[in-house]
């Protein structure tokens, strides 16, 4: 893998594209599929799911429409690609027959190679361009419809530099993956080792009453804050969302905000440090349960909806009140009720159903200090797996957007025994 010198390079005059090597040609991408619109039942044709991880069998669980016999119909070697902005980045390949939702765009190539374009059309900026030539209202609501998507400029070597394009690709982001599925199966064991600690120190002491937690917490369910009312000015209050909401820390990275002159008007919903926040959509990820502390930091923060607030009452400790929402015994209660949920969501009423093991004051800050120390050590470390799972994810998205556009030449690139370390640096 090497560098194209600029001399080999040439301006596509397509923003999106940049420079390409000299050889290649820039087409319109309607001139390289059919769009398939046949019409299938999912009788007959399996339902599939369009994802970030590509084209897969849909789960049993998932959510199913009555509409079972409006769908779209998908052969094994079609593109497929959703156009809303909501699930930017969910397209592939598939590998088999079946059908999707109307709302995604199927695609037959002709003349240029399904792998090549599977990695191009999943590329950042082609995602980008892609949204570019959607439609909506507002950001939420934007779509793009192939009568637009055709008309994208996209980058086109001969079929032998793409088949080594993706060749390249199919190897590379192999070994990422598999990178990533050991930090991430790592990040599993260092939960499961959280979750035992906790269930020792805070559930471990039979002697201990057992309470109904809603007795001894203030539970706050977020506002409905309408999306159209959003600000992106930074001096405005920003929205606690499901999105801003970690294991133990809260995100930023995306922020929408709300006119600080209205904010009077909503004030029950203004959160305070020490409070805790809950994600009520999928609570649990690999990295644990969504639930952190509000910093000084993240003021001024008013709470959305699918998040709640969580206050402790006398008789409960507020850094006790945590760690039972952490525990491994609040997550397999609630789970319980959330069986064929394609996405999870817990309630108010499911939260303070929960019984818990209270010991008195002193003993609560005793087990608080006890476990204090050894779960910053293993957030610390559930912190840096998923970091390098973050770098791992960047460095795959880099790579590819710099192969389909031209960036480097693979073409005399041959696979080696080389370590996956090695191999991601060569």
């Amino acid at each position: 893998m090497i560098l194209y010198t600029d001399s080999a390079l040439r301006d596509s005059g397509v923003t999106w594209l940049g420079k390409v090597p000299t050889h290649w040609s820039i087409n319109r991408l309607g001139g390289f599929f059919i769009e398939r619109r046949e019409k299938v039942s999912d009788k007959d044709f399996p339902p599939l799911s369009v994802t970030k991880n590509g084209i897969v069998p849909q789960l049993e669980t998932a959510a199913k429409t009555d509409d079972g016999d409006n769908r779209k119909g998908v052969r094994a070697g079609d593109f497929v690609i959703n156009g809303r902005s909501d699930r930017k980045g969910s397209s592939g390949l598939s590998r088999m027959d079946g059908s999707v939702s109307l709302i995604n765009i199927v695609l037959q190539p002709r003349n240029i190679s399904g792998q090549f374009i599977h990695h191009l059309f999943r590329s950042y900026p082609f995602q980008e361009e892609f949204y570019r030539y959607g439609k909506g209202i507002v950001a939420d609501l934007w779509s793009t419809n192939y009568s637009e998507m055709k008309n994208i400029l996209i980058p086109v070597p001969s079929h032998t530099e793409q088949e080594a394009i993706a060749a390249f690709l199919d190897h590379k982001t192999a070994l990422i993956d598999d990178l990533i599925d050991k930090r991430e199966r790592q990040i599993e064991l260092l939960q499961e080792q959280r979750e035992a600690l906790i269930s020792r120190e805070v559930f471990g002491n039979t002697k201990d009453p057992v309470k109904k937690i809603g007795y001894y917490i203030n539970l706050l369910p977020g506002y409905s804050f309408p999306s159209d009312g959003f600000s992106q000015n930074e001096n405005d209050t920003k929205l606690l969302r499901g999105i801003n909401v970690g294991t133990d820390f809260i995100r930023w990275d995306e922020t929408v905000y709300w006119p600080i002159n209205k904010t009077q008007a909503v004030k029950e919903y203004a959160l305070e440090a020490g409070d805790l926040v809950l994600g009520m959509d999928r609570p649990w990820i690999a990295q644990g349960t969504r639930v952190a502390e509000v910093k000084k930091e993240d003021l001024p923060a008013l709470l959305v909806q699918r998040v709640c607030r969580l206050r402790a009452k006398p008789g409960l400790r507020q850094e006790f009140l945590k760690l039972v929402i952490a525990s491994k015994e609040f997550r397999v209660y609630i789970e319980g009720d959330l069986t064929g949920i394609s996405v999870p969501h817990i309630s108010a009423d499911q939260i303070c159903s929960f019984k818990m093991r209270l010991p008195n004051e002193t003993r609560q800050n005793t087990v608080w200090a006890h476990l204090r120390t050894q779960l910053e050590r293993v957030d610390k470390s559930i912190r840096d797996a998923t970091d390098v799972i973050q770098l791992l994810r960047d460095y795959r998205n880099s790579l590819i957007s710099v192969a389909v556009t031209g960036k480097i030449d693979v073409r005399n690139w041959q696979p080696s025994s080389e370590s996956v370390e090695e191999s991601l640096h060569a």
